[in-house]
């Protein structure tokens, strides 16, 4: 079984019965520059718990999977260099040599789905890269979604990717793509 570090706020949460909200970490080491990074996931954890819920940013820290970070953790994980962008593929090898490493939406996926937590907000998830067809580039977030039971809530596929594509094969995967207003 992996060993789940929780902070302190997740923890109580957790053992109150109070909603949880997955987040991702490769906006804050891959997305912006420091301190952008730290401010815009400080705003989305404020976002949350201004929506009644309480925010769990996951991101592996030496070897050990972290479920919700302490001021300190999101500030060192921003200012951090070469952290691993983690995905299903190379997930558990971070955790098993003891490497730090920020999870895109299939790893906070498979994080939030070990921890009990149902529910994951996200910008945007990845798709089918355009030329695809020849290159093969199809982001694991699609078999994530497939996959693992954990509700996603995003804004879309990001705009740089063949968006009727992606659509084409979470439909084809059984992942329902249900749209505000629909």
């Amino acid at each position: 079984m992996i060993d789940i570090a929780y902070s302190p706020e997740v923890a109580a949460a957790k053992s109150a019965g109070k909603p949880l909200v997955a987040l991702e970490s490769t906006i804050i080491t891959h997305g912006m520059p420091f301190p952008q990074n730290v401010e815009t996931a400080r705003a989305v954890e404020e976002t949350v718990r201004a929506e009644g819920a309480v925010p769990a940013t996951i991101a592996v820290l030496g070897g050990r999977l972290h479920v919700g970070l302490t001021a300190e953790e999101l500030d060192g994980l921003g200012q951090a260099q070469g952290v691993a962008k983690l995905s299903r593929a190379d997930f558990a090898a971070c955790l098993a040599t003891g490497g730090t490493g920020a999870t895109t939406v299939a790893a906070t996926m498979i994080a939030a789905h070990l921890a009990g937590i149902d529910v994951f907000a996200t910008g945007g998830i990845g798709g089918v890269h355009r030329g695809a067809e020849t290159s093969f580039d199809i982001s694991a977030d699609l078999g994530e979604l497939a996959r693992t039971p954990v509700t996603v809530v995003a804004a879309g596929a990001k705009a740089i990717l063949d968006i009727p594509k992606t659509l084409e094969v979470l439909e084809t995967s059984g992942v329902p793509v249900i749209a505000v207003g629909q």
